[in-house]
């Protein structure tokens, strides 16, 4: 990476050499205050978005970093220190609180101990140090504020510090001084048109598949406007007056020269239009991505459900960006709903904690709170889940400790809003989404609403007793009860063995749809004669509202997953997944309806060409296959113990691979065979079978008739021969 320094005084160099040859403590990287790099950098990328040449910026409240940031550690030197310092802005040093004057070259740290201190300022992006030593190293084990509270009396004695919030700083892969956060960017690889169509003064250039990326024309000579019209589809591309992304640049070259888009676009089909007098000899582009490596896999006996999930995985690395967007084409912004289903494919996949936490701190922004996330009520709700899962998946308990600050000061805004009966309902300024569904009544108390209120306030539960904080938990516990027992209590109908959608001027109402039902599955919220009413007269019924889009239709077959209805549910991933890669999707859109023809499907919000043919929530069979088909899930935090119940549902067998923090759990299932191995943890393997699976050196215990459980040691391989129940 190239680094522009644009900070006065930006850089310092500090040798200090060390007396004798002791290793080094701990790797140096770059760190900053908590939540702020992600917060500069959620906006430099939100505010990117153009739409037909005019910028659009997020239509919800932007919070900027602290400017003013105090690092320091203490030392125990049992020599004397040499080290080197890089700054991102304007500082100071202190050694013991005693200022090093100048912006020094040279300091030295004796022997013994001592506290080394910066105070940096910077504004134009995020206060960062890199100090690298032997002992002396920069890592998350300094402490930062961003208010010291530090005063002088009249003698001119510093204050002892006092009264001040110390955080322990934040890193993330920036190991190389010379490469500082504000110089982060994506990576780039070149790529050519796998087609190229000339006709007049128009070249139309086909990428073969969705991609992402700078338009690069060669050989660009001649003077006047050349207008670049980007599509996800030929249709698009072609259509100048009403595509959704546009670059019109005013050239005036006399010779050959080679120029770059400003801003990367998605696309497949490039349409270039230039005036008379000027020519282009070639047309490329420089594909922009995360350099994020899958960790997970799978693969199955059935080649479509195969070139699914390969879709799927590639619509997924295009929406993992410096943040998990929703969409490449229209929007780049940063939703809570689509990232929460982000976070889940991604445990599935790549495992990229800093992905999930860089997009959880860049969604919730700092206090005070003044809205819900992205304005969404369930968009709130969605963020407190993350967080939920993100604990149960890594067992990371200091980013809850760190910032679970923000998750009550954002909570008590939740609670705040709640009407005079205690339920949440949309008020002023409040969007309430759910899904795009014609006709979705939003008035009243939601059914939907409620239910994640209630799994975000266990959540909150959860996070206070890591946080330790007995009265906060208790608290919400209470909370999270009260509500469950309420919400069974208002909308559960027994006539209609469901939770119906509303409560409106104090009735419930007759509308049942699929949403809370399907969440209440998964959540684990319902009774098993629940569960198989909700299955019967919702999920299984056609007279219920179906659902059309990718996201929701992620929470419907989960829930079915749940139930145990993979077979039904790999028919409905071959009919709806399958149905747009037989229209030609080279990646999975943001909504898929089966009676629409031909153009029909690209339109959207009332414009031709609305739809995102490239969306992160069109990925959920990475998920979908990884969770409930290799059936591997944490059942303690961070993979401690975790179980493995594959199903076939009517395949010939399945194989995959599912990351955990530090390690893989590898999985082949046929009907008369399994083997399974972990670099970490113990797991459970729980199959279905009619006689006593055999395995030597495993310990079998039968869980219930028929089912039968099998102790998994890491680092060992099994092989165990069943009798599969099908």
């Amino acid at each position: 990476m190239t680094i522009k320094y644009r900070h006065l005084f930006f850089l310092s160099m500090i040798f200090i050499f060390l007396g004798t040859g002791s290793a080094f403590a701990q790797k140096a990287t770059w760190i900053w205050y908590p939540g702020d790099f992600e917060i500069w950098l959620g906006n430099k990328m939100q505010n990117r978005r153009t739409e037909r040449g005019s910028f659009l910026p997020p239509f919800w409240k932007l919070d900027n970093h602290y400017v003013l940031i105090d690092f320091h550690k203490d030392f125990d030197l049992a020599e004397p220190e040499r080290a080197e310092l890089f700054v991102e802005g304007q500082y100071n040093v202190k050694i013991d609180g005693k200022s090093v004057f100048g912006y020094p070259g040279k300091i030295s740290i004796p022997a013994g101990k001592h506290r080394v201190s910066l105070k940096v300022f910077c504004q134009n992006s995020v206060p960062a140090i890199f100090v690298k030593g032997r002992k002396v190293n920069s890592d998350s084990s300094w402490l930062v504020t961003y208010e010291d509270k530090e005063w002088i009396d009249q003698s001119g004695k510093a204050s002892d510090q006092s009264g001040t919030n110390w955080l322990h700083a934040a890193a993330w892969d920036f190991e190389d001084p010379a490469s500082p956060p504000s110089a982060f960017k994506l990576s780039l690889k070149p790529q050519s048109p796998v087609k190229t169509e000339r006709s007049g003064r128009s070249i139309l250039a086909d990428f073969g598949k969705e991609t992402f990326g700078f338009v690069k024309l060669h050989g660009l000579k001649g003077k006047g406007i050349l207008g670049i019209y980007y599509g996800e589809s030929r249709e698009e591309a072609l259509d100048t007056a009403q595509c959704e992304t546009l670059d019109k640049l005013w050239l005036k070259p006399d010779k050959k020269a080679d120029t770059l888009s400003a801003l990367t676009r998605a696309f497949r089909f490039v349409n270039i239009q230039i005036e008379p007098g000027m020519s282009i000899d070639s047309v490329s582009m420089l594909y922009e991505y995360l350099p994020v490596a899958d960790k997970g896999g799978f693969r199955c006996s059935d080649e479509e459900i195969n070139r699914i999930y390969d879709v799927s995985k590639y619509t997924f690395h295009l929406n993992t960006r410096e943040f998990f967007i929703d969409g490449i084409k229209r929007d780049r912004w940063i939703w809570s709903g689509d990232a929460y289903q982000s976070y889940l494919m991604n445990y599935y996949l790549l495992f990229d904690s800093p992905s999930v936490t860089r997009t959880l701190l860049a969604l919730r922004g700092k206090d005070p709170v003044t809205s819900h996330i992205n304005t969404i009520m369930d968009y709130t709700f969605y963020w407190f889940m993350g967080i939920h899962d993100y604990y149960e998946y890594t067992g990371d308990k200091t980013f809850i400790r760190q910032f679970y600050p923000r998750m009550k000061s954002l909570m008590d805004y939740c609670l705040s809003r709640r009407n005079q009966d205690g339920m949440m309902e949309g008020m002023a300024g409040d969007w309430v989404f759910i899904d795009w569904a014609e006709g979705l009544s939003k008035k009243g108390e939601l059914s939907f609403e409620q239910l994640l209120l209630a799994r975000s306030l266990e959540t909150m539960a959860t996070s206070a007793a890591i946080a330790q904080e007995p009265g906060d938990e208790a608290k919400y516990a209470a909370l999270a009860a009260e509500l469950k027992k309420k919400i069974f209590d208002q909308y559960w109908n027994k006539d209609k063995q469901a939770l119906v959608h509303s409560f409106v001027n104090g009735q419930q109402t007759a509308n049942v749809t699929r949403y809370a039902n399907m969440f209440g599955i998964f959540f684990n919220y319902f009774n098993e004669a629940q569960k198989q009413g909700v299955k019967k007269n919702v999920l299984m019924n056609d007279q219920v509202q179906k659902i059309t889009t990718p996201y929701m239709r992620f929470y419907e077959l989960e829930a079915l997953c749940a139930l145990g209805e993979q077979q039904y549910v790999l028919k409905e991933m071959k009919d709806y997944w399958g149905g747009m890669l037989k229209l030609g999707a080279t990646s999975f859109w943001e909504e898929f309806d089966p009676g629409k023809k031909g153009t029909e499907h690209l339109a959207m919000y009332g414009r031709p060409y609305g739809k995102s043919l490239c969306h992160a929530w069109g990925a959920s069979p990475i998920y979908l296959l990884g969770k409930y088909f290799l059936g591997i899930k944490p059942l303690s935090p961070g993979y401690q113990t975790y179980l493995a119940e594959p199903v076939l549902g009517g395949l010939k067998w399945i194989e995959g691979t599912v990351p955990t923090p530090k390690g893989l759990v590898k999985l082949y299932c046929s009907t008369t065979a399994i083997r399974i191995s972990a670099t970490e943890g113990t797991g459970t393997l729980r199959i279905k079978s009619k006689t006593k699976p055999v395995c030597n050196g495993a310990l079998i215990k039968m869980a219930t008739q028929g089912v039968y459980d099998i102790e998994i040691l890491k680092e060992k391989e099994y092989d165990i021969k069943y009798n599969s129940v099908l």
